[in-house]
């Protein structure tokens, strides 16, 4: 079965769209997993070819996304709390991060959100127990952020497979 010219350039947004939410879930500048998921809609719903295989994939790479999603709020969150760093500190980090990113384009976004983090848990705990604290919270920042790498890559994997089965890669 052979590509029309629709069908390329559906395939190819899709697959920019699924690689621009990965790159993006590294690089917060686009909801990275949103992306990717969405990728997958477009291709499903304009794609050309087997609806079956393309909405079984749609459906697979949803299931995928809102359990990686869920995860990755519910074990970083978990660590957090066992760690005692208390939302105040997320808060006051996602603020910071969020001015810096504007002052510091994407590299202000990290080092806000230390920082707001580090300012808090100062207040809160002391000089001393503060760095500590923090690098608490960074490691479940690390976390959230794998966790939602891993589940976009996975939705990637999935499209690809999807484009395979309906015989779009291979004949």
């Amino acid at each position: 079965m052979g590509l029309t010219d629709s069908a390329w350039v559906i395939n190819l947004i899709a697959g920019l769209a699924i690689a621009v939410g990965v790159v993006g879930v590294v690089v917060p500048v686009v909801p990275g997993l949103l992306l990717s998921w969405a990728g997958v809609l477009l291709w499903a719903a304009l794609g050309e070819g087997s609806s079956g295989v393309r909405w079984l994939a749609f459906g697979v790479a949803t299931a995928v996304a809102l359990l990686g999603a869920l995860v990755k709020y519910l074990v970083p969150g978990r660590r957090l709390k066992s760690a005692g760093v208390p939302n105040s500190a997320l808060l006051a980090g996602g603020l910071l991060g969020v001015i810096g990113f504007f002052v510091i384009p994407v590299l202000g976004l990290p080092l806000g959100f230390v920082l707001g983090i580090y300012l808090v848990e100062r207040a809160r705990l002391g000089a001393g127990r503060a760095w500590p604290s923090t690098k608490q919270a960074l490691h479940a920042a690390g976390m959230a952020m794998l966790i939602e790498f891993t589940t976009a890559l996975a939705v990637a994997v999935i499209w690809v497979f999807g484009l395979l089965w309906s015989g779009w890669l291979l004949p």
